[in-house]
C-alpha cells in the first residue's frame, strides 16, 4: 500500500494524535466545514437514523458528531476519543451519555451493545484498519451499521497534505497521518465480517473554493468519503 509520506508536500513537524488534538483543541471548531462529513451524513439514505436506540462515537472529538446524531432523536451515544482536550470541548457540548478517553481500537465499550458505530476523519491517524474494523464489529449489536467518514484518497495524494492546524506560534503543525485507499477500507472491513451497503463522496465545490480560494485548481477532485457497513 502506498505510504502518505511519499506524497506529503508539507514536511511539516509531526506529532502523535493525543498531543495534536489537544493542542488543536482550542481551536477545532473554528477550522472543520460541515461540508467535510456532517453533509455527508445528510447524504446517506441509510441507516435509519431515528431507530438508532444506542450509538457508540468513535473518535468523537469536541462532540460535532454526537450533536448531529442527537438532532437525529438518538438518545444514548457513549463518545471515545484519545485526546483529553477533545474531550473536555465535548463534555461542555453535553450530547453524549458517556465518555471515554481510550483508543478506537480498543474502546472498552460493551460487546454486541450498539446499532450504530459511527466514526468521521479519524481513520487517517490509524497505520491499520483492521484492528479499528474488528472493534467495531465487537461493539455493534446483530443487525447493527457501521458508518464511517474519511478524506478521501486520491485528495490526499494530489494535495500532499496532512492532516494538521496552526497554533498560536503560527509554525503549523501535522498530526500523524496514514494514506489508506479505497480498496484497503474494503479489504479491512470485510475481513472483520462487514457488508459495504452504500458509499457517497463529497468534491471540492463552489462552496469549498469560497472559503479557500486556494483550491480553484481542485475544483471537482473529491475531498472526503462517507462509507456505510452493515452486519448482516
Amino acid at each position: 500500500m502506498p505510504s502518505f509520506a511519499d506524497f506529503d508536500r508539507r514536511n511539516y513537524r509531526t506529532v502523535d494524535v493525543a498531543a495534536g488534538y489537544d493542542g488543536w483543541a482550542p481551536t477545532y471548531e473554528q477550522t472543520v466545514m460541515d461540508e467535510m462529513d456532517l453533509a455527508l451524513l445528510n447524504r446517506l439514505r441509510r441507516p435509519d437514523w431515528g431507530g438508532v436506540r444506542r450509538a457508540a462515537d468513535l473518535g468523537c472529538g469536541t462532540g460535532r458528531t454526537g450533536a448531529w446524531l442527537r438532532e437525529r432523536g438518538i438518545r444514548h451515544i457513549d463518545g471515545v476519543d484519545v485526546s483529553a482536550g477533545m474531550l473536555a470541548r465535548a463534555r461542555e457540548r453535553a450530547v453524549h451519555t458517556t465518555l471515554t478517553q481510550a483508543d478506537v481500537r480498543d474502546t472498552g465499550l460493551a460487546s454486541g451493545a450498539y446499532d450504530l458505530v459511527i466514526s468521521s476523519l479519524i481513520d487517517e491517524h490509524l497505520d491499520e484498519l483492521t484492528p479499528f474494523y474488528s472493534e467495531a464489529w465487537r461493539l455493534a449489536a446483530p443487525g447493527g451499521t457501521c458508518v464511517t467518514v474519511s478524506y478521501h484518497p486520491q485528495f490526499m495524494m494530489v494535495t500532499g497534505m496532512p492532516t494538521h492546524y496552526t497554533p498560536a506560534s503560527g509554525e503549523p503543525v501535522a498530526i500523524s497521518t496514514h494514506l489508506h485507499l479505497i480498496s484497503e477500507q474494503v479489504s479491512a472491513a470485510s475481513a472483520a465480517g462487514w457488508v459495504l451497503t452504500e458509499m457517497a463522496e463529497a468534491l471540492v465545490d463552489d462552496a469549498w473554493i469560497a472559503a479557500k480560494p486556494k483550491w480553484t485548481e481542485l475544483r471537482g477532485h473529491p475531498f472526503t468519503l462517507a462509507l456505510v457497513w452493515s452486519r448482516t
